[in-house]
């Protein structure tokens, strides 16, 4: 498999090169084609910009170098700990962004969804994320109010509601899908 470079850019991490860009983009929709908001295919003239949780997965996978702005190339602890500075429970959403990409999905942040991703069954530009996963620690609590807000939202946008529940042993994650029925 190609192992790619990246450099870390603030929160961010940019694939320079064109040709490396668009092969990690085809390998699984990783990032987004700078200033391309749905590129229509693989064959883009831009960089690939990278989320830090992207990031964070291919390079835990051998997949992918990350150099400072310096050009000294980052250590595991220096990126995990970038990435919990920028992700509230970071090893929770890791360990529930992982499981999904070790499945197939494409998985994108979910920010503008208000949760913390959006999963893709295809890809963006293929198909609409049918699914809105928040990520909860099972010491977290969620109200009636906010699962119905969130329900609201999802089924506005025509997608799926679904808790992602990271149990203590670090292992175990349960996925609740909420289904709304109009009466």
């Amino acid at each position: 498999m190609t192992k790619y470079s990246g450099q870390l850019i603030e929160n961010r991490i940019l694939i320079h090169d064109i040709l490396e860009s668009r092969s990690l983009f085809s390998e699984g929709y990783y990032g987004k084609p700078l200033g391309i908001s749905k590129p229509k295919n693989f064959d883009f003239d831009s960089q690939l910009v990278l989320d830090l949780i992207e990031g964070y997965y291919l390079f835990v996978k051998d997949r992918l170098d990350i150099f400072k702005p310096d050009g000294k190339i980052i250590s595991l602890k220096e990126i995990t700990n970038l990435c919990k500075k920028q992700y509230t429970d970071f090893e929770v959403k890791y360990m529930v962004f992982e499981n999904l990409r070790n499945k197939g999905y494409v998985v994108s942040p979910g920010i503008k969804f208000g949760c913390d991703f959006a999963v893709y069954i295809h890809g963006p530009g293929i198909d609409h994320a049918p699914f809105l996963v928040k990520v909860l620690k099972p010491s977290q609590n969620i109200s009636g109010v906010d699962i119905v807000l969130a329900g609201r939202l999802a089924t506005t946008v025509k997608k799926q509601f679904i808790l992602a529940i990271v149990y203590a042993d670090g292992k175990t994650i349960k996925f609740v899908g909420f289904d709304w029925w109009r009466a």
